[in-house]
């Protein structure tokens, strides 16, 4: 069983990052990137801070705004309008959820999408979907970029993504039917109308589980030889732990890993994979080529 370490790869990616930030700079360019925070949510601040000190280390300038939880519609907006703008500013990422008073569609929609360093403008998910150069969703590509560099081809295989959220189960549904070499899978979406899970699941050759729900992929769900990507963060309570809890993954990882070919760690799988793609997009960015690079050499 293959162990996929996305924690050891995205420190691999973040040195190659840093010599794309070193040719940016020796033209001129400092990447930029404007993060903005609406209120304190505790999860939100501690994951704006950890892609602000991942940009540092590569080189990066990130420039991260917190605002209260009763700042207006209008005034994000125009936080948004001010960093499309700015030349200096290369991407923006408005961290999500935001206030039940400011629908994050709107925001969103409000970003340069060559700006877009989340993948979740409109234009860019409109370019994935038909396969076309774009900034794509850090989640899937960090997905699919893990896939690639150990050599664990999708070609003809069959990949199930239980979960079809917009941030990544479309997304990663979407890249990896794409007629490439790093896809050209075959791809089923579950969700919550499936009348038989267990029926897809032991199908699966990829299992891709982002749901939100702790460890409820067991290993009645696999078959044998399975490569198993746990997508899931939760935290679940262990008086055991110094801290009282303990995070876990969609997936039960005791009872699926010995029967995956391959499977993820949570944490240190598809997280830091995750913010590695992000540094890549502000970079893609800042070169101005978002729409120019194919989504994957």
């Amino acid at each position: 069983m293959i162990l996929l370490d996305g924690k050891a790869l995205a420190a691999t990616i973040h040195k190659e990052l840093k010599v794309s930030v070193q040719q940016l700079h020796e033209r001129g360019i400092e990447p930029h990137i404007a993060l903005l925070l609406v209120g304190d949510n505790p999860a939100s601040l501690s994951y704006v801070r950890s892609k602000s000190r991942a940009c540092e280390q590569v080189g990066i300038r990130s420039t991260v705004l917190q605002v209260s939880a009763d700042t207006s519609r209008e005034d994000v907006l125009d936080i948004v309008r001010q960093w499309n703008d700015d030349p200096a500013v290369h991407g923006i990422l408005v961290q999500l959820p935001l206030p039940p008073h400011i629908a994050a569609e709107e925001i969103i929609e409000a970003i340069d999408p060559r700006k877009d360093v989340d993948g979740f403008h409109p234009v860019n998910v409109g370019r994935l979907v038909l396969g076309l150069p774009t900034l794509v969703p850090c989640t899937p590509a960090g997905i699919v970029e893990l896939l690639r560099r150990y050599d664990l081809s999708v070609h003809g295989k069959h990949v199930v993504v239980v979960g079809r959220s917009t941030i990544v189960g479309k997304p990663v549904a979407n890249l990896l039917i794409q007629k490439a070499r790093w896809a050209d899978a075959v791809v089923t979406i579950c969700h919550s109308a499936a009348d038989d899970l267990f029926r897809y699941t032991r199908s699966a050759d990829v299992l891709i589980v982002a749901v939100g729900r702790a460890e409820m992929i067991t290993g009645e769900h696999v078959r044998e030889g399975v490569i198993v990507i746990d997508v899931g963060i939760n935290r679940i309570d262990d008086p055991s732990t110094p801290k009282g809890y303990r995070i876990v993954g969609d997936v039960e990882f005791a009872s699926v890993a010995p029967k995956a070919s391959a499977i993820t760690p949570v944490p240190g799988g598809v997280g830091p994979m995750t913010i590695a793609m992000l540094l890549h997009n502000t970079i893609t960015a800042a070169e101005g080529t978002a729409w120019q690079k194919p989504l994957f050499p």
